[in-house]
This record gives C-alpha cells, structure tokens and sequence, in this order.
C-alpha cells in the first residue's frame, strides 16, 4: 500500500470563501478554502494563505481581513473574478461596496454571513502562512447554505471539455496546461497547486 496519497486529502470537507483586504490603496479579495474555527472563548479563526498570494503579503502588512462565506448559488463566474486573477495588477472590486468596521468590503452577491478578523499571530508554514486570528465583527446575511468544496467540484466547476489538444488538467481549479510535458516545478497560475495535482489530458 502506498504510504502517502495526496488524493486522500481530498477527503477533508471545506467550505469556500471570499476574503477581502485593502493594501492601503485599493481593495482586494480571493478564494480560500482554508478558514477554520479553532477556539470558542475568546473566538479564534485560523486562515492559512499560499505565500504567492497577494493578500497574503497585504495581511501581514495590515493585521486585518474579511471573510465572505459563499453561498451555495455562487456561480463560476466569482471564481473567475476572485480566484484566477491577481490582485497585484488587477482591480477586482472596482466601485462602491459596503463596508465593516474595519474598513473591509463585504461582497453584495452569493455570501451568507461576514466574519472581519484581526490577526494576533503568524505561523510561516514554507508554502503557505497561517494567520491565528481575533472575530471582531459578524453577521449572518443569509439564511442560504454554505458551500463547500466537494459542491463546487461537482456542481459549480465546468466539466473539462473533449479535446483533441493534448495537456494537463489541475485536479483543483480546473486550469489546463496545453503541451506534451508539464515541468516538475510548475505551479498552477489560478490555484497555486503544483505539478503534483495536475493530470494528463488526451
């Protein structure tokens, strides 16, 4: 029996979430899939960010994030605007939106509550950081259900299309590489995943 199948991690239930920032000039958000509740006197949400992302450099710099619970209607299309694009040169909340106390922009569309957090600590996890945050502020905006994860695999990401071009699929997002080889370091430029989680397409 193989000792380590990635593909069991699989297995663990997520929710998906927008978090949003502001580096000080404009705002931002991103999909995470890694926000976990950890202590319930004081409230302790843990938030664990890929280091390539933007936000996660725009966090340590201002000690504060929103976290945007999506709702199970949540279309694709919010995975496009968020998740597969980067904040470092892209605009992804142009416009008014409302605000938390913080500042913080609470997505108007496809969330069902709003957590704004405070970072009190930092954990540097090599390829990803993992903020241990304060709740400062909540609400409930909806009464719809959360998405998770295994949802959107199955119902919100398109099905890969057949192709005669030849490439490899990430298992995650769904992004395809076109070419005979995938480099060993490659790294998903949606998700951030490595080569490790991408398949081959015929």
């Amino acid at each position: 029996m193989e000792l380590l199948d990635k593909t069991a991690l699989y297995k663990i239930g997520y929710g998906l979430y927008a978090i949003t920032t502001n580096d000080g000039k404009k705002d931002n958000a991103f999909i995470c899939n890694t926000v976990v509740q950890v202590a319930d006197n004081p409230l302790k949400i843990t938030v664990a960010i890929n280091k390539q992302n933007y936000s996660h450099e725009t966090i340590k710099q201002t000690g504060k994030m929103n976290v945007n619970v999506l709702s199970i209607d949540c279309p694709f299309s919010l995975f496009e605007q968020y998740g597969f694009k980067s904040g470092r040169d892209t605009n992804k909340l142009e416009g008014d939106y409302q605000k938390t106390t913080n500042g913080l922009v609470v997505l108007p569309n496809y969330v069902n509550a709003v957590i704004s957090l405070t970072v009190d600590s930092y954990v540097d996890l090599a390829s990803h950081g993992l903020f241990i945050c304060s709740v400062t502020e909540s609400k409930v905006l909806t009464q719809k259900e959360t998405l998770t994860y295994a949802f959107y695999h199955s119902n919100v990401k398109p099905k890969p299309q057949a192709t005669n071009v030849k490439g490899y699929s990430c298992k995650i997002c769904g992004y395809f590489h076109e070419g005979e080889t995938l480099p060993a370091d490659f790294v998903c430029p949606w998700c951030k995943h490595p080569a490790s989680d991408f398949e081959p397409v015929k």
